[in-house]
């Protein structure tokens, strides 16, 4: 689905500084095969700021400007692991909150099509311009208010949220496809926040609980 070019030093695209990542997440538990292949694949150090490359493969979130972060990779795994759960070949993804790009990244190494919203408008360019660069072609970002979803292009396999609203947006559980998935983080700022799974089963709604996580405050609007 991708054709990664990598740049940025040697060092730090090396297979084994990728693979020593992966034997990380492996270890705290993620298993799927398809999500430690894209961890493996997708080179994280194009999706942040050069001064911060040398820390790319380090298991924690880093700064991208405009209070928001690069989660950290045990997060953009496990979010990724968590659709593939419930769906195993998600073809439409909805992605809430590009930030960085490398979630959505990651997610389009094990979809079919991501579609991801993004309220600030010069991280969604920013973003745009590194997915190109790491050559993913299947990601569309758009620059809009994630609170709303997508509609004209629901429904969607899976719906992914990366940072933290209080409770899921009412606008996108009606543009989840019957079989789909949301997965996020809900919670106040500051702490006790949640990792979610949100998905149909008998005419209702189940929600998992899935890990205690840490993530940016879900923000309505454009900026």
């Amino acid at each position: 689905m991708m054709d990664l070019r990598l740049r940025r030093g040697v060092g730090m695209t090396s297979p084994r500084v990728r693979e020593r990542m992966v034997e990380r997440l492996r270890a705290a538990g993620i298993r799927a095969p398809a999500v430690l292949a894209a961890m493996r694949e997708v080179p994280r150090h194009l999706f942040v700021d050069e001064a911060l490359a040398s820390r790319a493969y380090e298991d924690t979130a880093l700064p991208i400007g405009f209070g928001q972060t690069i989660s950290q990779p045990w997060v953009v795994a496990r979010l990724a692991e968590a659709v593939l759960e419930v769906v195993a070949r998600p073809q439409r993804v909805l992605e809430i909150g590009t930030g960085s790009g490398y979630q959505a990244a990651v997610l389009a190494a094990v979809a079919g099509q991501v579609f991801s919203v993004e309220r600030i408008g010069a991280l969604a360019a920013r973003a745009r311009q590194r997915l190109r660069e790491a050559g993913v072609g299947n990601v569309v970002v758009r620059h809009g208010d994630g609170a709303h979803g997508w509609p004209d292009r629901a429904p969607f396999d899976a719906i992914v949220l990366t940072a933290a609203p209080e409770e899921i947006p009412p606008a996108l559980p009606g543009q989840l496809a019957a079989a789909g998935c949301i997965v996020g983080p809900v919670g106040p700022p500051g702490g006790g926040q949640v990792l979610v799974r949100l998905r149909r089963e008998g005419g209702g709604w189940v929600r998992e609980a899935l890990a205690e996580v840490s993530f940016v405050p879900f923000q309505a609007g454009r900026g």
